[in-house]
């Protein structure tokens, strides 16, 4: 496997005067963008920048199509029925607010359960907090076993016939586990509850279906496959949507407005609010049109391998714990790591000196670090333009690092 084809389409990873490149190892926080991408947003600034839905003048009706089609190229990408069950939003965590707002403040009551795992970033996990207090409901966690993996009596224990909504992530964004959701949609649809599913470290990285999986709602963002910062997307069924209020007021979303009373669109302006990030969409698509030349199944694979590789020379390094789980078939493209007796800021500041870009921190993850009785670790993400030089680059990067604090103890 060669992956230095892709490199050349991704100008923050290209070789300096001197031969070296940043091995950039934080696609779980933000993917670099290929030319492609960053054409299509110039592009459109270039000859297509108006408003959308707003004008009879060809520009308007060009920006109109270009952001009409980049909903019907998600809706295809993600396999959704219906183009107005995509919502275009700011990211995921606009996303998760829109429907806690919108869905859970009007469907949840006193005594209601909500069910989501201890494993959730910060933005699946603040807003049902609030939602559950607002309604006296109950926030119920699924707990992870040591591997990180929710274990099945979690499941079947927690969510009940009081349970209304579960709201769970495909991949853990701290420890890489890949969630069975699709078994917890169906287990939590015999009980009446809907599921939401933060798809942000999923989607990116493998085909995911959201007939298949029987998703109510799905969740991601565009700035981690891809795309650029500022647009995300909400799927939700067409008749789950439909019974919702709207979550921003303003333009666009308007039919009729009268002096006490107004109306609202159709889908799926209802819940788009106001001027839409149009460059951002286009972005989007062109990121998706990038990631489908190249395959969801083929950029599993490189990531696979790449896991794998990264998980072995690993663990040739007594003094390196590694968190998540040990079966590769249940891990995505994110490896969670310690050095010991290195704090992982300074593991991720020292790294930086050898132009190796990790993550450290709680990755917006504290409920969980507080669980596993750790306060941060450090975090590799790969994407497809990785490479294996990259990981040996990264284990050169960690030996030095603890070769470094050894000898100030």
């Amino acid at each position: 496997m060669n992956n230095l084809d892709f490199l050349k389409d991704f100008p923050v990873l290209k070789a300096d005067e001197n031969g070296e490149r940043l091995v950039y190892l934080d696609s779980g926080a933000t993917t670099q963008k290929p030319i492609q991408v960053l054409e299509a947003i110039e592009n459109y600034y270039k000859v297509s920048n108006a408003n959308p839905h707003r004008g009879a003048y060809k520009l308007s009706i060009d920006a109109t199509k270009a952001y009409d089609d980049a909903r019907e190229k998600v809706k295809k990408f993600i396999d959704a029925e219906f183009s107005k069950e995509v919502i275009f939003t700011k990211n995921a965590t606009e996303g998760f607010n829109l429907i806690a707002s919108s869905y859970g403040m009007n469907n949840i009551n006193e005594g209601d359960e909500i069910v989501i795992s201890i494993a959730e970033h910060h933005s699946n996990l603040i807003p049902w907090q609030i939602v559950a207090r607002a309604k006296k409901a109950t926030l119920k966690y699924m707990y992870v076993n040591e591997n990180g993996e929710i274990p099945e009596e979690e499941i079947k224990n927690k969510i009940t016939e009081k349970t209304k909504l579960v709201s769970v992530t495909h991949v853990s964004n701290a420890l890489g586990t890949i969630n069975p959701v699709k078994e917890i949609i169906e287990y939590a649809h015999s009980k009446g509850a809907k599921v939401i599913v933060d798809g942000s470290q999923s989607v990116p990285h493998m085909k995911v279906s959201v007939r298949d999986l029987d998703a109510d709602f799905l969740v991601f963002s565009g700035h981690k496959l891809l795309g650029p910062m500022g647009i995300g997307i909400v799927y939700g069924k067409k008749e789950l949507l439909e019974s919702m209020p709207p979550y921003i007021v303003g333009g666009d979303m308007i039919e009729y407005v009268y002096e006490q009373e107004a109306t609202f669109a159709e889908l799926p302006s209802k819940f788009e609010g106001g001027t839409q990030n149009v460059e951002g969409a286009v972005g989007l698509a062109a990121a998706i049109d990038y990631l489908e030349n190249i395959g969801m199944k083929r950029i599993d694979e490189i990531e696979r391998e790449l896991t794998s590789y990264a998980l072995e020379k690993f663990q040739e390094l007594p003094y390196v714990k590694l968190y998540g789980p040990k079966d590769l078939s249940h891990r995505g493209g994110i490896i969670s790591f310690d050095i010991e007796g290195v704090h992982p800021h300074d593991v991720a500041s020292v790294f930086d000196s050898h132009s190796v870009a990790i993550r450290s921190g709680n990755h917006c993850a504290q409920p969980l670090m507080r669980y596993m009785g750790i306060n941060a670790t450090c975090r590799a993400s790969f994407y497809f333009y990785n490479t294996k030089e990259d990981v040996d680059k990264l284990i050169e990067a960690t030996k030095k690092t603890y070769e470094m604090f050894l000898k100030w103890r």
